[in-house]
């Protein structure tokens, strides 16, 4: 089955078919909005109402995997490089919160390119052929997210990649205060936070360091023990801690030039030795 028939199918399945009355409803729709030139309150809310009958055949696609099947069936066809990560999928099976962020962001970009070949003179008509013959628009639309789908889905992975890497460094939570997060770096050993967090200075200031450095800080912020660090870096444990040390000094120092804010429950290590951190506390 070609990847048009497959989408006909799946909207045919929620939409009931696009009957040739439907197909003249949406052309007399088309060429009144034409009139004003896809433009004004009448295409706004010409929009919503896409965007509603839309967005349970996106989140039913994006559920059943057929959203990201097509895509990648679709540049193979073209000789594009597109990879979907089984992980990813499970994720989107398995989670309603996921599949909203890709859809909004795919509902979002096949509106802004649907309007512009609207504009531009392309894009559907009445006469619009199919697999099947004529098709109606929400069939072609569906299609226009099939195409925007690769960039949602690469933009959505990557934003979680980056996440994930900055919740790493910033974690506050109480169970990781001793072993991982920046807790476990500045050697807090009690302390109750809601949601405060560095900012993304922590990581400029840490790009300033050695690689040996940087190495092992980012490694004790995921959690690593010092034996562990030492074994993955060829380093001694002396070196490990005296590298993370210098690097907290470096922190505080920072602190104080008002380059980075540090809660002042993570300042107790500092406090206890009677070297008080205010910074930008």
């Amino acid at each position: 089955m070609g990847m048009d028939a497959e989408i006909l199918e799946t909207i045919d399945a929620v939409l009931g078919g696009g009957g040739t009355a439907r197909i003249e409803q949406d052309a007399a729709r088309i060429e009144e909005l034409a009139c004003g030139g896809f433009e004004g309150l009448a295409y706004e809310v010409f929009e919503i109402e896409l965007y509603r009958e839309a967005e349970p055949i996106l989140l039913g696609m994006l559920r059943k995997g057929t959203l990201a099947r097509l895509a990648l069936k679709q540049c193979k066809s073209r000789g594009w490089k597109f990879f979907v990560h089984e992980d990813d999928m499970r994720l989107l099976r398995g989670s309603r919160r996921e599949r909203d962020i890709i859809m909004v962001d795919v509902l979002a970009e096949a509106m802004r390119k649907f309007r512009r070949d609207l504009q531009n003179g392309r894009g559907w008509t009445a006469d619009h052929k199919g697999p099947r013959g004529a098709c109606s628009l929400m069939t072609y639309f569906i299609g226009q997210c099939v195409w925007v789908f690769r960039r949602a889905y690469v933009r959505w992975a990557q934003e979680r990649v980056d996440w994930a890497r900055l919740h790493a460094v910033y974690d506050f939570t109480e169970d990781a205060a001793n072993e991982a997060g920046i807790g476990g770096l500045l050697q807090s050993t009690s302390y109750e936070m809601d949601s405060e967090v560095l900012g993304t200075d922590f990581e400029d200031i840490l790009d300033e360091q050695a690689p040996e450095t940087q190495a092992v800080v980012r490694l004790t912020v995921m959690g690593f023990p010092d034996t562990e660090i030492a074994e993955r870096l060829n380093l001694t444990h002396v070196t490990v801690r005296q590298r993370r040390s210098r690097f907290r000094t470096v922190l505080y120092q920072a602190a104080r030039e008002r380059r980075i804010w540090i809660p002042e429950e993570l300042h107790t290590k500092a406090v206890s030795r009677g070297h008080q951190q205010r910074g930008a506390v």
